[in-house]
Protein backbone atom coordinates (compact mmCIF):
# COMPACT_ATOMS: atom_id res chain seq x y z
CA UNK A 1 0.00 0.00 0.00
CA UNK A 2 1.34 3.39 -1.18
CA UNK A 3 0.30 6.24 0.99
CA UNK A 4 0.82 10.45 -0.18
CA UNK A 5 -0.53 13.45 1.86
CA UNK A 6 -4.05 12.71 1.26
CA UNK A 7 -5.60 10.03 3.45
CA UNK A 8 -8.95 8.36 3.71
CA UNK A 9 -10.38 8.98 7.15
CA UNK A 10 -13.21 7.18 8.80
CA UNK A 11 -14.01 9.42 11.98
CA UNK A 12 -15.94 7.29 14.32
CA UNK A 13 -17.49 9.59 17.67
CA UNK A 14 -20.72 8.73 19.66
CA UNK A 15 -22.34 12.25 19.35
CA UNK A 16 -22.57 14.80 16.48
CA UNK A 17 -24.78 17.41 15.72
CA UNK A 18 -27.60 18.55 16.40
CA UNK A 19 -26.18 17.01 19.55
CA UNK A 20 -24.60 19.42 22.08
CA UNK A 21 -21.39 18.87 24.01
CA UNK A 22 -17.00 18.65 23.25
CA UNK A 23 -17.41 16.04 20.64
CA UNK A 24 -20.34 16.87 18.83
CA UNK A 25 -18.30 20.54 18.33
CA UNK A 26 -14.75 18.69 18.28
CA UNK A 27 -15.64 16.25 15.32
CA UNK A 28 -17.68 18.60 12.71
CA UNK A 29 -14.68 20.89 13.06
CA UNK A 30 -11.59 19.03 12.21
CA UNK A 31 -13.86 16.36 9.31
CA UNK A 32 -14.73 19.58 7.53
CA UNK A 33 -10.96 20.90 8.38
CA UNK A 34 -9.11 17.88 6.95
CA UNK A 35 -11.80 17.87 3.95
CA UNK A 36 -11.12 21.20 3.25
CA UNK A 37 -7.50 20.21 2.86
CA UNK A 38 -8.59 17.10 0.75
CA UNK A 39 -8.59 14.31 2.65
CA UNK A 40 -11.38 12.26 2.14
CA UNK A 41 -13.55 12.19 5.24
CA UNK A 42 -16.72 9.85 6.58
CA UNK A 43 -18.14 9.96 10.15
CA UNK A 44 -19.84 7.62 11.59
CA UNK A 45 -21.98 8.34 14.51
CA UNK A 46 -24.80 7.51 16.55
CA UNK A 47 -27.75 9.61 17.11
CA UNK A 48 -31.13 10.09 18.63
CA UNK A 49 -34.24 8.50 16.68
CA UNK A 50 -35.69 12.02 15.32
CA UNK A 51 -32.35 13.02 14.20
CA UNK A 52 -31.35 9.84 11.95
CA UNK A 53 -32.63 12.34 8.94
CA UNK A 54 -30.67 15.05 10.30
CA UNK A 55 -29.87 17.42 7.00
CA UNK A 56 -26.31 16.13 7.22
CA UNK A 57 -26.02 17.50 3.37
CA UNK A 58 -24.22 21.06 5.15
CA UNK A 59 -21.31 18.96 5.44
CA UNK A 60 -18.33 18.66 2.93
CA UNK A 61 -18.19 14.95 4.14
CA UNK A 62 -20.76 12.18 4.25
CA UNK A 63 -22.21 10.91 7.73
CA UNK A 64 -23.56 7.60 8.70
CA UNK A 65 -25.58 7.85 11.77
CA UNK A 66 -26.77 4.48 14.33
CA UNK A 67 -29.73 4.36 16.09
CA UNK A 68 -28.44 5.17 19.72
CA UNK A 69 -31.44 3.57 21.20
CA UNK A 70 -30.98 0.17 20.02
CA UNK A 71 -30.75 -2.39 22.09
CA UNK A 72 -27.28 -2.22 23.61
CA UNK A 73 -26.26 -5.59 22.16
CA UNK A 74 -27.70 -4.57 19.34
CA UNK A 75 -26.01 -0.98 18.71
CA UNK A 76 -22.90 -2.32 19.25
CA UNK A 77 -23.07 -5.13 16.78
CA UNK A 78 -24.25 -2.93 13.98
CA UNK A 79 -21.48 -0.26 15.29
CA UNK A 80 -18.85 -2.96 15.02
CA UNK A 81 -20.18 -4.42 11.14
CA UNK A 82 -20.71 -0.26 10.26
CA UNK A 83 -16.80 0.36 11.24
CA UNK A 84 -15.73 -2.31 9.46
CA UNK A 85 -17.92 -1.58 6.38
CA UNK A 86 -16.43 1.70 5.96
CA UNK A 87 -13.14 1.60 7.74
CA UNK A 88 -12.16 -1.28 4.85
CA UNK A 89 -10.88 1.99 2.53
CA UNK A 90 -9.56 3.84 4.78
CA UNK A 91 -6.25 4.63 5.28
CA UNK A 92 -7.07 5.46 9.22
CA UNK A 93 -9.49 5.23 11.70
CA UNK A 94 -9.80 8.22 14.08
CA UNK A 95 -12.10 7.72 17.55
CA UNK A 96 -13.47 10.50 19.26
CA UNK A 97 -15.68 8.22 20.91
CA UNK A 98 -17.19 4.08 20.95
CA UNK A 99 -13.45 3.04 21.47
CA UNK A 100 -14.37 -0.27 22.49
CA UNK A 101 -16.42 -1.13 19.75
CA UNK A 102 -13.66 0.57 17.21
CA UNK A 103 -11.35 -1.61 19.16
CA UNK A 104 -13.28 -5.17 18.56
CA UNK A 105 -13.79 -4.02 14.88
CA UNK A 106 -10.08 -3.28 14.38
CA UNK A 107 -9.13 -6.80 15.62
CA UNK A 108 -10.66 -7.51 11.96
CA UNK A 109 -9.92 -4.43 9.83
CA UNK A 110 -6.10 -4.21 11.23
CA UNK A 111 -6.08 -0.53 9.73
CA UNK A 112 -3.91 2.32 11.52
CA UNK A 113 -5.85 3.62 14.46
CA UNK A 114 -5.86 6.78 16.02
CA UNK A 115 -8.33 7.64 19.29
CA UNK A 116 -8.87 10.75 21.14
CA UNK A 117 -9.74 10.44 25.02
CA UNK A 118 -11.29 12.99 26.63
CA UNK A 119 -12.06 11.35 29.80
CA UNK A 120 -12.73 7.96 31.23
CA UNK A 121 -16.21 7.18 30.53
CA UNK A 122 -15.52 3.96 32.47
CA UNK A 123 -15.42 6.40 36.02
CA UNK A 124 -18.68 8.12 34.47
CA UNK A 125 -20.70 4.93 34.21
CA UNK A 126 -19.95 3.60 37.06
CA UNK A 127 -20.91 7.39 38.80
CA UNK A 128 -23.92 7.41 37.28
CA UNK A 129 -24.99 3.85 38.00
CA UNK A 130 -24.33 3.49 41.14
CA UNK A 131 -21.49 1.30 41.41
CA UNK A 132 -18.78 4.32 42.84
CA UNK A 133 -18.97 7.38 44.82
CA UNK A 134 -15.30 7.90 44.59
CA UNK A 135 -14.18 10.82 43.07
CA UNK A 136 -12.23 10.56 39.11
CA UNK A 137 -8.67 10.55 40.87
CA UNK A 138 -9.65 8.28 42.92
CA UNK A 139 -11.56 5.53 40.92
CA UNK A 140 -8.25 5.33 38.85
CA UNK A 141 -6.65 3.17 41.65
CA UNK A 142 -8.98 2.34 43.97
CA UNK A 143 -10.45 -1.30 43.67
CA UNK A 144 -13.76 -0.93 42.82
CA UNK A 145 -17.35 -3.73 42.55
CA UNK A 146 -16.85 -5.76 40.08
CA UNK A 147 -18.84 -4.10 37.46
CA UNK A 148 -16.77 -1.06 37.50
CA UNK A 149 -13.68 -2.78 37.61
CA UNK A 150 -15.09 -4.60 34.03
CA UNK A 151 -15.80 -1.65 32.67
CA UNK A 152 -11.91 -0.22 33.94
CA UNK A 153 -10.30 -3.02 32.04
CA UNK A 154 -12.78 -2.71 29.01
CA UNK A 155 -11.45 0.85 28.73
CA UNK A 156 -7.71 0.14 29.52
CA UNK A 157 -7.75 -2.99 26.66
CA UNK A 158 -9.62 -0.79 24.11
CA UNK A 159 -7.30 2.25 24.38
CA UNK A 160 -4.01 0.10 24.20
CA UNK A 161 -5.23 -1.20 21.03
CA UNK A 162 -4.15 2.24 19.56
CA UNK A 163 -1.38 3.14 17.53
CA UNK A 164 -1.51 6.46 18.97
CA UNK A 165 -3.68 8.33 21.74
CA UNK A 166 -4.62 12.17 21.76
CA UNK A 167 -5.62 14.07 24.54
CA UNK A 168 -6.42 17.33 24.90
CA UNK A 169 -4.26 18.24 28.06
CA UNK A 170 -1.15 17.08 30.01
CA UNK A 171 -3.10 16.17 33.17
CA UNK A 172 -5.33 13.46 31.33
CA UNK A 173 -2.21 12.33 29.35
CA UNK A 174 -1.02 11.12 33.24
CA UNK A 175 -4.02 9.44 33.29
CA UNK A 176 -3.57 7.43 30.09
CA UNK A 177 -0.20 6.25 31.61
CA UNK A 178 -1.84 4.46 34.41
CA UNK A 179 -4.13 2.31 32.02
CA UNK A 180 -0.75 1.16 30.03
CA UNK A 181 -0.46 3.49 27.03
CA UNK A 182 3.09 4.56 26.32
CA UNK A 183 4.01 7.88 26.71
CA UNK A 184 5.43 7.96 23.52
CA UNK A 185 2.51 7.04 22.12
CA UNK A 186 0.15 9.60 23.84
CA UNK A 187 0.03 13.29 22.16
CA UNK A 188 -1.49 16.34 23.77
CA UNK A 189 -3.56 18.40 21.24
CA UNK A 190 -5.45 21.36 22.74
CA UNK A 191 -8.88 21.73 21.66
CA UNK A 192 -9.99 25.14 19.52
CA UNK A 193 -12.68 26.28 18.67
CA UNK A 194 -14.45 27.82 15.69
CA UNK A 195 -13.84 31.71 15.33
CA UNK A 196 -16.66 33.72 16.16
CA UNK A 197 -18.13 36.78 14.46
CA UNK A 198 -20.28 38.92 15.99
CA UNK A 199 -22.57 37.37 18.82
CA UNK A 200 -26.02 38.95 19.62
CA UNK A 201 -27.28 38.44 23.23
CA UNK A 202 -29.65 36.27 23.71
CA UNK A 203 -33.24 37.70 25.60
CA UNK A 204 -33.43 36.62 29.12
CA UNK A 205 -35.85 36.31 31.30
CA UNK A 206 -33.89 37.60 34.51
CA UNK A 207 -34.15 40.55 36.40
CA UNK A 208 -31.22 40.73 38.16
CA UNK A 209 -28.23 43.05 37.17
CA UNK A 210 -25.74 40.53 37.29
CA UNK A 211 -26.03 37.05 35.29
CA UNK A 212 -24.08 33.97 35.86
CA UNK A 213 -23.90 30.98 33.05
CA UNK A 214 -22.61 27.48 33.61
CA UNK A 215 -23.06 25.46 30.27
CA UNK A 216 -23.06 21.17 30.41
CA UNK A 217 -24.81 17.68 31.28
CA UNK A 218 -26.44 18.10 34.41
CA UNK A 219 -24.75 15.42 36.49
CA UNK A 220 -23.48 15.50 39.83
CA UNK A 221 -19.86 15.93 39.07
CA UNK A 222 -20.74 19.69 37.74
CA UNK A 223 -22.07 20.45 40.94
CA UNK A 224 -24.40 23.19 39.80
CA UNK A 225 -26.30 23.04 42.81
CA UNK A 226 -23.26 24.51 44.60
CA UNK A 227 -23.68 27.28 42.15
CA UNK A 228 -27.58 27.74 43.04
CA UNK A 229 -26.51 27.49 46.61
CA UNK A 230 -23.99 30.56 46.10
CA UNK A 231 -26.52 32.79 44.36
CA UNK A 232 -28.39 32.93 48.48
CA UNK A 233 -25.65 35.50 49.32
CA UNK A 234 -25.12 37.57 46.28
CA UNK A 235 -28.19 39.50 46.24
CA UNK A 236 -29.10 41.34 42.26
CA UNK A 237 -27.42 37.81 40.31
CA UNK A 238 -29.40 35.50 38.75
CA UNK A 239 -27.95 32.48 37.31
CA UNK A 240 -28.12 30.66 33.34
CA UNK A 241 -27.79 26.74 33.36
CA UNK A 242 -27.61 25.80 30.05
CA UNK A 243 -27.80 21.63 29.59
CA UNK A 244 -29.68 18.54 30.46
CA UNK A 245 -29.32 15.69 32.27
CA UNK A 246 -30.34 13.59 35.43
CA UNK A 247 -29.66 16.06 37.93
CA UNK A 248 -31.78 18.73 36.33
CA UNK A 249 -35.11 17.46 38.45
CA UNK A 250 -33.28 18.05 41.87
CA UNK A 251 -31.53 21.04 40.65
CA UNK A 252 -35.36 22.53 39.74
CA UNK A 253 -36.51 21.25 43.32
CA UNK A 254 -33.57 22.92 44.97
CA UNK A 255 -34.45 26.20 43.31
CA UNK A 256 -37.62 26.25 44.20
CA UNK A 257 -36.83 25.34 47.62
CA UNK A 258 -34.61 28.21 48.03
CA UNK A 259 -36.99 30.96 46.89
CA UNK A 260 -34.69 31.63 43.79
CA UNK A 261 -36.80 30.43 40.91
CA UNK A 262 -37.32 34.16 39.60
CA UNK A 263 -33.11 33.96 39.60
CA UNK A 264 -32.26 30.83 37.48
CA UNK A 265 -33.38 30.14 34.36
CA UNK A 266 -33.13 26.52 33.02
CA UNK A 267 -33.15 26.75 29.30
CA UNK A 268 -32.35 22.59 28.93
CA UNK A 269 -30.42 21.59 25.86
CA UNK A 270 -29.64 24.29 22.90
CA UNK A 271 -27.81 24.49 19.97
CA UNK A 272 -23.69 25.76 19.93
CA UNK A 273 -25.22 29.02 18.18
CA UNK A 274 -27.53 29.77 21.10
CA UNK A 275 -25.50 28.61 23.48
CA UNK A 276 -22.75 31.28 22.02
CA UNK A 277 -26.10 33.90 22.22
CA UNK A 278 -27.12 33.01 25.78
CA UNK A 279 -23.14 33.66 27.05
CA UNK A 280 -22.99 36.55 25.01
CA UNK A 281 -25.98 38.23 27.75
CA UNK A 282 -24.28 37.26 30.76
CA UNK A 283 -21.82 38.62 32.56
CA UNK A 284 -19.52 35.77 34.33
CA UNK A 285 -19.00 32.20 33.41
CA UNK A 286 -18.57 29.61 35.71
CA UNK A 287 -17.43 25.95 35.90
CA UNK A 288 -17.79 24.66 39.18
CA UNK A 289 -16.96 20.55 38.34
CA UNK A 290 -14.89 18.13 40.70
CA UNK A 291 -13.58 17.00 37.38
CA UNK A 292 -12.59 17.95 34.04
CA UNK A 293 -10.12 16.61 31.38
CA UNK A 294 -9.70 20.04 29.83
CA UNK A 295 -12.79 21.72 29.49
CA UNK A 296 -13.63 23.27 25.77
CA UNK A 297 -16.53 25.15 26.83
CA UNK A 298 -14.13 27.64 28.89
CA UNK A 299 -12.75 28.19 25.80
CA UNK A 300 -15.91 29.12 24.21
CA UNK A 301 -16.53 31.60 26.86
CA UNK A 302 -13.17 33.35 27.09
CA UNK A 303 -14.08 33.51 23.09
CA UNK A 304 -17.08 35.16 23.86
CA UNK A 305 -15.56 37.84 26.00
CA UNK A 306 -16.75 36.39 29.26
CA UNK A 307 -14.15 36.37 32.85
CA UNK A 308 -14.11 32.65 33.66
CA UNK A 309 -14.52 31.40 37.23
CA UNK A 310 -13.59 27.34 37.48
CA UNK A 311 -12.48 24.87 39.80
CA UNK A 312 -8.71 23.76 40.19
CA UNK A 313 -9.27 20.17 38.84
CA UNK A 314 -8.00 18.38 36.13
CA UNK A 315 -6.95 19.87 32.67
CA UNK A 316 -8.79 23.34 33.46
CA UNK A 317 -5.45 25.12 35.10
CA UNK A 318 -3.81 24.81 31.61
CA UNK A 319 -6.22 26.71 30.09
CA UNK A 320 -7.48 29.18 33.32
CA UNK A 321 -4.46 30.91 35.29
CA UNK A 322 -5.39 32.30 38.26
CA UNK A 323 -5.69 35.91 38.15
CA UNK A 324 -4.72 36.16 34.54
CA UNK A 325 -7.03 34.60 32.38
CA UNK A 326 -9.54 33.69 35.30
CA UNK A 327 -10.60 33.18 39.10
CA UNK A 328 -9.39 29.04 39.97
CA UNK A 329 -11.22 27.90 42.99
CA UNK A 330 -11.25 24.29 45.17
CA UNK A 331 -13.22 22.25 44.39
CA UNK A 332 -16.27 21.34 46.67
CA UNK A 333 -16.12 25.05 48.21
CA UNK A 334 -19.32 27.05 48.29
CA UNK A 335 -17.51 29.79 50.37
CA UNK A 336 -14.71 30.15 48.27
CA UNK A 337 -17.35 30.28 44.90
CA UNK A 338 -19.25 33.24 46.75
CA UNK A 339 -16.25 35.05 47.23
CA UNK A 340 -14.94 34.76 43.73
CA UNK A 341 -17.92 35.54 42.28
CA UNK A 342 -18.30 38.82 44.53
CA UNK A 343 -14.54 39.77 43.76
CA UNK A 344 -15.75 39.79 39.71
CA UNK A 345 -19.12 41.05 40.24
CA UNK A 346 -18.09 44.30 41.60
CA UNK A 347 -14.38 44.83 39.86
CA UNK A 348 -15.01 45.88 36.53
CA UNK A 349 -11.74 46.41 35.76
CA UNK A 350 -10.69 42.84 36.82
CA UNK A 351 -13.57 41.11 33.93
CA UNK A 352 -11.69 43.48 31.73
CA UNK A 353 -8.66 42.30 32.52
CA UNK A 354 -9.54 38.88 32.38
CA UNK A 355 -11.62 39.09 29.14
CA UNK A 356 -8.78 40.90 27.80
CA UNK A 357 -6.23 37.79 28.53
CA UNK A 358 -8.40 35.08 28.04
CA UNK A 359 -8.91 35.78 24.42
CA UNK A 360 -5.46 36.31 23.49
CA UNK A 361 -4.73 33.03 25.43
CA UNK A 362 -7.89 31.74 23.13
CA UNK A 363 -5.68 33.21 20.20
CA UNK A 364 -2.42 31.72 20.85
CA UNK A 365 -2.52 28.59 22.56
CA UNK A 366 -5.66 27.36 21.51
CA UNK A 367 -6.02 28.14 17.63
CA UNK A 368 -8.09 26.75 15.08
CA UNK A 369 -5.14 26.18 12.68
CA UNK A 370 -2.77 24.59 15.47
CA UNK A 371 -5.01 21.75 16.68
CA UNK A 372 -5.40 20.99 12.61
CA UNK A 373 -2.25 20.85 12.05
CA UNK A 374 -1.41 18.60 14.75
CA UNK A 375 -3.71 16.75 14.65
CA UNK A 376 -3.65 15.91 10.71
CA UNK A 377 0.31 15.38 11.58
CA UNK A 378 -0.60 12.39 13.77
CA UNK A 379 -3.08 10.88 11.06
CA UNK A 380 -0.68 11.11 8.70
CA UNK A 381 1.97 9.89 10.92
CA UNK A 382 0.40 6.81 11.82
CA UNK A 383 -0.76 5.99 8.24
CA UNK A 384 2.47 6.31 6.89
CA UNK A 385 3.98 4.34 9.49
CA UNK A 386 1.72 1.51 8.67
CA UNK A 387 2.36 1.67 5.05
CA UNK A 388 6.03 1.21 5.53
CA UNK A 389 5.64 -1.74 8.19
CA UNK A 390 2.95 -3.18 5.51
CA UNK A 391 5.73 -3.29 2.69
CA UNK A 392 8.37 -5.00 4.59
CA UNK A 393 5.77 -7.56 6.41
CA UNK A 394 4.23 -8.90 3.35
CA UNK A 395 3.18 -11.21 2.52
CA UNK A 396 3.08 -12.72 5.84
CA UNK A 397 1.33 -9.68 7.35
CA UNK A 398 -1.83 -10.04 7.12
CA UNK A 399 -2.86 -6.28 8.13
CA UNK A 400 -2.89 -6.02 4.37
CA UNK A 401 -4.72 -8.47 3.52
CA UNK A 402 -7.84 -9.10 2.17
CA UNK A 403 -9.22 -5.93 2.79
CA UNK A 404 -6.49 -3.68 0.87
CA UNK A 405 -6.37 -5.80 -2.31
Amino acid sequence: MRLNKLMKILIVTGIFPPDIGGPATYVPLIAGALASRGHQVKVLTTSEPEDLGYDDRQYPFPVVRVNRRLPLWRRTFTLIRLIIRHGREADVIYANGMHLETALANKLLRKPLVMKIVGDEAWERATRKGWTEDNFEAFQSKRQPWPAELNKWLRSWATRQADRVIVPSRYLKQIIARWGVPEDRCKVVYNAAEPLGSVEPAMIPLATPAKLITVGRLVPWKHVDSIIEALVELNGTGLVVVGDGPEKQRLEALTQSLGLTKRVYFTGQRSKEETHALMAACNIFVLNSSYEGLPHVIVEAMQVGLPVIATAVGGTPEVVQDGETGLLIPPDDVQALQKALARLINNPDLRRMLIEKGRLLVQTKFNKEGMIDQTEAVLLKVAKNFSRSSIHAAPENHRNSPIDR
